[in-house]
């Protein structure tokens, strides 16, 4: 985009001004005055005029508040408090009196020629390196000047960042957010790991008054920092829920509980070996350094872990996990064909992913109860320890064994198994059960 329109170029007013910015620009440094009949003047000043109403552009993007805050932090950090402030005061007046001026391109112009008179006692071509001087006097530039020179025949060299500006506010950045913050982030990142596997870390610990885990607010990091760190240690939050269903349900009393939930937690431990895994490899990657921002930022893509990059890892990581502690509350009070059924209900979801994580529960929890159908159809025989199934049997005499002998129990009988298809389950241990108790056939 042009910082000017050819139309404001034929303007004698905007040349004037142009001109007299060339001759100022020409004349610092402890140069003499140049004239404007100077045919090295002239040639500067033809050429500012074309490179103003070119369609050049630089390579950043126009964001007008970012170039104002970044003139307004050199002004301050340079010990020009009072020019911040009028600078701050002389923008908010342009903004009021000139809406629809293009004020960027103004600003990032004087902002790129106030740079340059800083390096004018560095640089011995002055404060226009790409002004045409060398060859005023010539009748056909050269294509290319020496080392250093400016370029010729009217071709402009443009580099995207001549003077490592990016670099050095990156370096700037990076010194501030090491001011900022008493820990660094490869520290929460080996701690977040930690956290995640139930772990207290150096940095971040479980607090038992807010059950989380989160870092001391005596301890110096910025907001954003511990936001994504409380965001990221839900997961250690989850992991401490689904493991101490598994320790209560396998270790502590195990002679109590019922085949099914012995399956469910089979299954979510399998689960979390999977997630044991994906930890080993994050743990392994936390031992590269992560490069600051100021050294070769952007470069590549390295293999470190920051924070940012633990919380894409440990995206899907998060939906499994709160999925499996979502069931472990849903199931902690039920048994048998009702923590079947419950199981089912949350496999109900228009995502595909938990489709298919729940299914995969569900196939593993309901091996026990497809065993009990299996020998009550075809064996007649119920092996209901824990009374899991959603067949009682009770003791009867012979003559009321038909119709007394065996009821359903609706609590347990799961969803997807309907009532019409139990009826026919029931009726064909029944006969088996008569035969052999009332008519003394054991099929042999």
């Amino acid at each position: 985009m042009p910082y000017f329109s050819p139309a404001d170029m034929e303007d004698p007013a905007t040349v004037d001004l142009v001109k007299e910015l060339v001759l100022r620009l020409l004349s610092s440094g402890g140069r003499p005055t140049p004239t404007v009949s100077d045919p090295s003047c002239a040639a500067a000043v033809r050429y500012a005029l074309r490179l103003l109403s070119s369609s050049m552009s630089p390579s950043l993007l126009p964001d007008e508040l970012s170039l104002v805050e970044s003139i307004k932090r050199r002004l301050a950090v340079s010990g020009r408090s009072p020019a911040a402030l009028a600078f701050a005061d002389l923008h908010s007046k342009l903004s009021a009196r000139a809406p629809q001026l293009n004020r960027w391109a103004l600003l990032y112009l004087l902002n790129y020629l106030s740079l340059d008179r800083r390096r004018a006692s560095k640089s011995a071509s002055g404060c226009l390196p790409f002004l045409p001087l060398q060859y005023a006097h010539s009748s056909r530039p050269s294509l290319a000047s020496g080392p250093g020179g400016p370029a010729g025949g009217g071709v402009l060299l443009v580099a995207k960042d001549p003077e490592n500006i990016r670099e050095i506010a990156l370096r700037e950045y990076a010194d501030l957010v090491m001011e900022d913050n008493e820990v660094t982030e490869s520290a929460l990142v080996r701690d977040v790991i930690y956290a995640s596997q139930g772990i207290d870390g150096r940095y971040i610990r479980f607090d038992r008054s807010t059950d989380g885990y989160d870092l001391p607010q005596s301890l110096k990091v910025v907001r954003p920092t511990r936001t994504i760190v409380r965001c990221l240690c839900e997961l250690g939050w989850l992991f401490r829920k689904v493991r101490g269903y598994i320790s209560e349900n396998t270790f502590d009393r195990q002679l109590e509980v019922g085949t099914v939930c012995q399956a469910f937690c089979s299954a979510l431990q399998e689960e979390l070996s999977d997630y044991y895994k994906l930890l080993a490899v994050l743990e392994s990657q936390s031992s590269n350094p992560i490069p600051s921002a100021g050294s070769d930022y952007g470069g590549g893509t390295g293999n470190y872990l920051s924070l940012r990059r633990l919380a894409v890892w440990l995206a899907e990581p998060t939906v499994r996990m709160r999925l499996m502690a979502v069931l472990v509350d849903g199931c902690r009070e039920l048994k048998g064909g009702a923590m079947a059924g419950a199981i089912h209900g949350h496999a109900q979801h228009g995502d595909l992913l938990v489709q298919e994580f729940m299914a995969r529960l569900l196939r593993r929890v309901c091996s026990p109860l497809f065993e009990m159908v299996r020998t009550w159809v075809l064996e007649g025989e119920l092996e209901d320890v824990f009374s899991e199934f959603f067949i009682l049997s009770q003791p009867v005499k012979a003559e009321l064994l038909w119709r007394e002998g065996y009821q359903i129990q609706s609590s347990m009988l799961p969803a997807f198994i309907s009532p019409i298809l139990a009826q026919r389950i029931l009726r064909t241990e029944k006969s088996i059960n008569f035969l052999r108790a009332c008519c003394e056939d054991s099929g042999g």
